[in-house]
């Protein structure tokens, strides 16, 4: 598996290495390989600082994965040599990525027409109004489109990174480097972008992350609501609250996601027998794990585990 990663003057340092981190050692250490890209060998970046680039942009061409991170200004074209490679890796079946504004640079190249996608929050009306083929979902974190993914800026630049760690490697592996690199490994693509998110500062947020964390270990459990807040001292409400501000959502809708990445694990692990995975992730019957795929990852079971064979 080969990544290429699409570099350019003016360039984030953050938004090239956040590709970098997630695709890091352990990915090289089995086979992969993960280039960095651009015109010229030498790149002016934000904050003063200058960056080599290791190989031209034609190395992209021999790319599985061809990833455009960021672009430096929503209002000015993409250099059409960028495009260029993005049109040619979608011609030849690579996966293609946009993360921030470098969805910007997929709609450019014609790659988003009818496609759902989204970027910045803070663009998302002008990308709209530039691009009008573009299904345009604005509070997404990010979307993938199957051959096509773009994500949202900065952090969600990260959650789409390893949504595709999960896609090319499994999700264990996925969820391993998310714990490395001390990020979140269930934010979902169809969670809002804008969340209040306290950092764990109070006795109550020490709480309910250890609860949330007791419950990703056995997410089989199905506590009421109500039990919970007295087992924590607080209100349904007050408990609610924290839950919605640590996970950008419901119990319900966080559990849910819980449940299908255990599922994910045990399936990647070689488990068989959907009925005794579902059961031991807290689903009622392999329907309701078969329900749960094709709703969050549009695709059966047997399929995605075929995917993570196949790449």
């Amino acid at each position: 598996m080969r990544l290429a990663i699409l570099a350019y003057d003016g360039i984030s340092p953050f938004m090239l290495s956040t590709p970098l981190a997630v695709f890091g050692e352990p990915f090289l250490a089995a086979g992969h390989s993960v280039d960095v890209c651009a015109e010229a060998p030498r790149l002016s970046a934000t904050g003063g600082l200058v960056i080599e680039a290791p190989h031209p942009l034609s190395a992209a061409r021999a790319a599985d994965v061809v990833i455009l991170p960021g672009w430096r200004d929503a209002d000015e074209p993409v250099p059409e040599a960028l495009v260029a490679e993005l049109r040619a890796a979608e011609a030849r079946g690579a996966l293609v990525v946009g993360l921030c504004l470098g969805a910007f640079g997929l709609a450019q190249a014609g790659l988003l027409d009818g496609r759902r996608a989204t970027t910045h929050w803070a663009r998302a009306q002008a990308f709209a109004a530039r691009y009008p083929k573009v299904r345009v979902d604005a509070g997404a974190l990010f979307v993938d489109e199957g051959q096509i993914l773009t994500s949202a800026g900065i952090a969600a630049g990260l959650d789409c990174c390893l949504h595709l760690m999960a896609r090319l490697s499994g999700v264990g592996e996925a969820n391993r480097v998310a714990r490395h690199l001390v990020v979140a490994p269930q934010r979902a693509g169809a969670q809002p972008q804008i969340i209040a998110r306290p950092t764990i500062a109070t006795p109550a947020d020490k709480k309910v992350t250890d609860l949330l964390e007791s419950l990703r270990a056995d997410p089989a459990q199905t506590p009421a609501l109500d039990d919970l807040a007295v087992r924590m001292g607080m209100s349904r409400r007050s408990l609610t609250r924290h839950i919605r501000a640590r996970t950008g959502g419901s119990l319900g809708d966080w559990l849910k996601r819980a449940r299908l990445a255990q599922a994910q694990d045990m399936l990647a692990a070689g488990a068989r027998g959907l009925d005794a995975i579902a059961q031991r992730c807290g689903f009622a019957d392999a329907q309701a794990l078969r329900n749960a795929f094709r709703a969050e990852l549009g695709t059966t079971p047997r399929q995605w585990l075929a995917r993570q064979r196949l790449d």
